[in-house]
């Protein structure tokens, strides 16, 4: 199997959400925020807003690059009657205000995230996070192996830079992070080239037109400096400190034009999990990155019975 041949595409849909960054154009619609919410905005977490929705065991969703809370509408709708839903919105990503510094960035989103469920009192809250947010939940769990309940990752991975090479370190990664950080930096791409990427990653012409405006109206220097974190932090060994059950959610049929198969992108995802004690991983038929947008039953059905297998795990 060419791992390398693998993983290249499955770079290109985790990582380049940001490919469209720009000044955002004359035209294009501001977000709209589906789920109506009480804001929060605490000092105590600079880097994201939080909006609360439902009642129940507390639930945290974590959106990818570019993406704002509002990915999560559909989900939320679904899970509001059962779960008291913290829906994050990263600093800078999809219109928010781009946040005073962004230096040490996912780290200082990852403690703040830690700060703020002990600040709430959320006794070992689900996670589910998208992309980045799925990278978040894993490097938060394995920080502090007791703060979280089950976790569900969609199609992201603990080291992403070996998509490339995976032979590459954290250290070695660098140079080729640091110049993509200065050429995403720079915000030249155009909203054309932003709707190119969101094309390969989702479905619907709609979604695509609201994930290109995300992705144009995201600060580029935040989304940079995030891609950089992403491409020199590691987790494939601190997985192995997480102590709750997770379920992976995977997709490979965008991939299938480089010669990628189910199969072979199953063995992508089982080798960077393998340190991870508690885990299964799905492979989605048709879905593309976006799984809770592409294949939503599927998404739901998977993620229903894990969580129905694993409340117990919360106790």
């Amino acid at each position: 199997m060419n791992l390398t041949a693998t993983f290249r595409p499955i770079c290109s849909a985790l990582l380049l959400t940001a490919a469209g960054l720009a000044t955002p154009a004359a035209g294009l619609a501001a977000p709209v925020t589906a789920v109506a919410a009480s804001a929060d905005t605490p000092a105590a977490h600079p880097n994201f807003t939080v909006r609360v929705v439902g009642k129940g065991q507390p639930l945290l969703l974590i959106p990818g690059l570019t993406c704002p809370g509002a990915v999560w509408d559909e989900t939320v709708a679904h899970y509001q009657k059962q779960y008291q839903c913290h829906i994050i919105s990263l600093a800078g990503f999809g219109g928010t205000p781009a946040p005073a510094s962004t230096d040490q960035l996912l780290l200082n989103v990852r403690d703040q995230l830690l700060g703020y469920i002990k600040a709430q009192k959320l006794h070992k809250p689900t996670i589910i996070g998208h992309s980045l947010g799925g990278f978040l939940a894993l490097w938060l769990s394995s920080t502090q192996p007791g703060a979280a309940g089950p976790l569900v990752i969609v199609d992201s991975l603990p080291f992403l830079a070996t998509v490339q090479n995976p032979a590459t370190s954290a250290e070695s990664a660098k140079p080729m992070a640091e110049a993509m950080r200065k050429q995403m930096s720079s915000g030249k791409m155009s909203v054309a080239a932003a709707r190119q990427m969101s094309v390969s990653m989702m479905t619907d012409t709609a979604r695509i037109s609201q994930a290109t405006r995300w992705s144009v109206a995201s600060d580029p220097a935040t989304v940079a400096q995030a891609y950089y974190d992403l491409m020199t932090n590691d987790l494939r060994q601190d997985v192995a400190r997480i102590q709750q059950p997770v379920l992976v959610l995977g997709a490979w049929a965008a991939y299938k034009p480089y010669g990628s198969t189910k199969e072979s992108t199953r063995a992508v995802f089982e080798q960077q999990y393998a340190k991870l004690p508690q885990h299964r991983v799905e492979m989605s038929e048709a879905g593309k990155h976006f799984l809770m947008w592409d294949d939503p039953q599927w998404f739901f059905n998977q993620t229903d019975a894990f969580l129905k297998q694993h409340a117990a795990a919360k106790k």
